[in-house]
């Protein structure tokens, strides 16, 4: 796992059922905010959007800071959370 930090070894050891967007790593209540605003309720939509971009670390990355101003380091703990995250239970 690349990850390290709580928040993201709490989401990759379950399935994500119905969690709240700032249950992924990176992700806090500004940028949940942001995310909620746009649509991005819970952690499943987000994973969607991760799926529609076919996995791509980069234009998911784009589509992070696009949405919701998210810092390189937000996007990539967020990319790293969900990609992670698919290895497991995808």
């Amino acid at each position: 796992m690349s990850g390290t930090s709580q928040k993201y070894r709490n989401f990759v050891a379950e399935p994500m059922g119905d969690k709240p967007v700032t249950d992924l790593a990176g992700i806090g209540e500004t940028l949940g905010g942001r995310l909620i605003e746009a649509g991005f309720d819970k952690a499943y939509t987000v994973l969607g959007q991760y799926l529609v971009l076919k996995k791509d670390e980069e234009l998911f990355k784009e589509w992070m800071k696009d949405t919701c101003n998210a810092s390189s380091k937000q996007a990539s703990d967020c990319y790293n959370c969900l990609n992670d995250w698919c290895e497991e239970f995808l």
